[in-house]
């Protein structure tokens, strides 16, 4: 029933590829609507912000916990596992922490800290930077090694 609804699911090999963006997309919107907030003054940026914030680490929590189910399962060479999974997993689990960090003390500190905001704005900023570049990390093993896809896809016909 699924797979004639998304044909791409029979191929799936684990559901990690589903739930990576979340965390991108949510952390990045977070860090904006906070600059934004920060910038403009304004208490909607800030709602907005601490929501994605929390929606962001709850969905990063989950990507980093597919990833480690799926880590096994990854048919990639033994020098990229140790080159670029390794470095995917170390960073991504870094990210997922700063992630649950900052939303802990923006929940302490009524979704946006007064005392100490430039020190959260510093600790987003590696957050952002750290979960780019481990986002690039785990890209380069799928678009340059083929993680997690077969060996030689066989072509799909569109036109039935």
């Amino acid at each position: 029933m699924l797979s004639a609804l998304m044909p791409g699911v029979e191929h799936l090999q684990n559901i990690h590829p589903l739930v990576i963006h979340f965390p991108i997309a949510l952390l990045l919107g977070s860090a904006l609507f906070y600059l934004l907030a920060w910038v403009f003054r304004r208490d909607m940026f800030i709602q907005a912000a601490f929501a994605m914030l929390v929606l962001g680490a709850i969905s990063a929590a989950v990507a980093v916990g597919t990833g480690l189910y799926a880590e096994d399962g990854v048919m990639i060479s033994r020098s990229v596992r140790e080159h670029l999974l390794v470095r995917h997993k170390e960073l991504m689990l870094i990210a997922a922490s700063l992630s649950w960090v900052l939303t802990v003390w923006a929940s302490f500190a009524g979704y946006f800290p007064r005392k100490g905001r430039m020190v959260f704005f510093l600790i987003f900023l590696g957050l952002v930077c750290v979960l780019s570049l481990g986002a690039d990390y785990g890209g380069r093993m799928v678009y340059d090694y083929n993680a997690g896809g077969d060996s030689c896809p066989q072509p799909i016909d569109f036109v039935k």
